[in-house]
């Protein structure tokens, strides 16, 4: 008798340390899932607080070009609102937006040879360049996170689990379907 309540004391212990690992597995991937889709809003925010002083350099160049400049500005509010909570794709909508509207400002500064050759405009321009490489590597990392706590919601065991843990899946970071294809840029 003894030895069968130790036996039974054991498979309970066995099943709940399994149960614990599964648990702890499934959270910390949805954790990583989290902190991925933080570090887009991160660089959504950087691109954002950048904006304005891009804007204020081709305004004093291309005063002319207002409608082009509120875009932009209209794309940062949005941008910016949309890192502060909102859903995968509102925050995948934001950021395409204003991406396009940028284009539109680099386009106008094109016309401007003086503000081209601007060392703040040039140092913006790099800080841009550097913040849209981050955020592409943001977005793969958390289609990355995405990816491996999807693939435990819906495998034996972790399946089991999911429902305790709180966990189920998460959508991917996609573009809109009209910003899949680069922007084009007419003068």
């Amino acid at each position: 008798m003894i030895l069968l309540t130790l036996i039974v004391l054991a498979f309970i212990l066995i099943v709940a340390g399994v149960a614990m690992i599964l648990f702890n597995q499934l959270r910390n991937a949805d954790i990583s899932a989290q902190e991925a889709l933080g570090g887009i809003d991160v660089q959504l925010t950087r691109r954002a607080d950048l904006v304005p002083n891009l804007v204020a350099t081709v305004k004093g160049y291309a005063s002319h070009e207002q409608g082009v400049l509120e875009n932009v500005t209209a794309a940062r509010a949005q941008a910016a609102q949309a890192a502060q909570g909102g859903s995968v794709a509102a925050k995948a909508a934001a950021d395409a937006a204003l991406g396009s509207a940028l284009v539109n400002v680099l386009a106008v500064a094109e016309n401007y040879p003086d503000l081209k050759a601007s060392a703040n405009f040039l140092d913006l321009q790099a800080q841009l360049t550097d913040t849209e490489n981050q955020l592409s590597f943001a977005r793969q990392y958390y289609n990355d996170a995405v990816a491996t706590l999807n693939k435990l919601v819906v495998t034996l065991p972790w399946m089991l689990m999911a429902g305790i843990a709180g966990v189920s899946k998460r959508e991917f970071y996609q573009a809109p379907v009209a910003h899949q294809a680069p922007p084009t840029v007419s003068f």
